[in-house]
């Protein structure tokens, strides 16, 4: 299965946070599938991090 992640869930799934669902968990652990993260993605959390929308911890 192609999965395409939208923000909220790549966030999720990047910050290790309790899952929206345990079929969303699932899928997106399982080796067999292949995940997806829009380009609009980035654009998306660049706009939100330049707003204080959002705060990334980074290395």
């Amino acid at each position: 299965m192609k999965l395409l992640l939208d923000i909220h869930v790549f966030l999720w799934w990047m910050g290790d946070h309790q899952s929206p669902t345990a079929k969303a968990a699932s899928a997106i652990k399982d080796g067999k599938n292949a995940v997806y993260v829009n380009a609009v993605t980035a654009w998306e959390i660049s706009i939100k991090k330049a707003l204080g929308k959002l705060k990334l911890l980074m290395n």
